[in-house]
């Protein structure tokens, strides 16, 4: 089924905005402490990566939530996520996932004031408020007394690389420019784009690329396949059952092409439905992380996250 997909060409075209590929690039330490330091204007001593495209699964049952770029240096926690999908939700994300962090990064029975300092920053190819901002910062503070601030350790912080002429910071802005598919000989930049170049000379890395992205495909177009017979069929039939009333009212003839038209309308969004629906069977079959099953129903499907969300709970 994916025959039509040439998986060793879309490796060599991959942009830094994909996020398997940005997980790769901020493997690099140097690199991801650099890149946090410019985003955030802080400075850093060392990370410890927590784990890769870190998957957070508190209990059996819970919301899984798979994290691009999980470290930290000591008593300070950092997610760096790359956002490509706009999805009204995604301050709900935010929160989702600092939660999370939260209960990931302490034991049991410990004290609220050995909770780390955590940032989650989104870097989108979008813009997430619509305000043309390069960058929107937020932090809980007193409504009644802005000037007060909660002080709880939380921020949350979104890039937007379609203003990046905005970013008051040269490197920032560079590389939101590079996000966003333009060149940049910006040193910084320069460094990144050497170890994307870099990246994909690594047989395992592009095997482990095409092996996901051949299996994601496979299932997708099972999945399709399996959805459009069984709505095919419905159609037909619904369409023959459909003309057969109405031409007996309106005449025959007329009836008969009604009903096959409403039936096939009616079988096509059947069969999106039931589309939908294997393929979230088959994805939880593999094992597949709620939080990837979500994304992909989205970005195939066109759907919110809600409507995403109740598939996934329904399959």
């Amino acid at each position: 089924m994916n025959n039509n997909r040439d998986f060793s060409k879309e490796w060599e075209e991959l942009q830094i905005k994909n996020d398997f590929l940005f997980a790769k690039v901020m493997r690099d330490k140097e690199i991801c402490i650099a890149l946090l330091e410019r985003l955030l204007k802080i400075k850093i001593m060392d990370i410890a990566y927590l784990e890769e495209e870190k998957t957070i699964n508190l209990e059996y049952g819970a919301k899984s939530v798979r994290l691009d770029v999980y470290v930290e240096d000591g008593g300070r926690i950092f997610n760096l996520e790359m956002q490509t999908t706009a999805i009204k939700e995604l301050p709900y994300r935010s929160r989702y996932y600092q939660g999370m962090i939260d209960l990931n990064s302490i034991e049991k029975g410990a004290k609220y004031k050995e909770l780390k300092e955590s940032y989650v920053i989104f870097i989108c190819t979008f813009d997430p408020f619509g305000g043309g901002k390069a960058k929107y910062t937020f932090e809980n503070l007193c409504v009644e007394d802005t000037a007060i601030r909660l002080q709880d350790g939380t921020k949350k912080i979104f890039f937007n690389t379609t203003d990046y002429e905005k970013a008051d910071d040269e490197d920032v802005r560079e590389f939101l420019r590079y996000v966003n598919g333009e060149k940049s000989n910006n040193p910084f930049v320069q460094i990144i784009e050497n170890k994307v170049a870099k990246v994909k000379t690594s047989k395992e890395w592009r095997r482990e690329y095409m092996t996901l992205s051949m299996w994601e495909q496979d299932i997708m177009d099972k999945a399709r396949e399996e959805g459009l017979e069984a709505g095919r069929e419905e159609g037909r039939e619904e369409g023959r059952e459909e003309g057969r009333e109405e031409g007996r009212e309106e005449g025959r003839e007329e009836g008969r092409e009604e009903g096959r038209e409403e039936g096939r309308e009616e079988g096509r969004e059947e069969a999106r439905v039931e589309d939908i629906k294997i393929s979230v069977r088959m994805l939880k079959s593999l094992e597949i992380s709620s939080q990837v099953i979500l994304e992909q129903l989205m970005e195939k499907y066109n759907l919110t996250e809600e409507q995403a969300l109740i598939f996934l709970q329904s399959a």
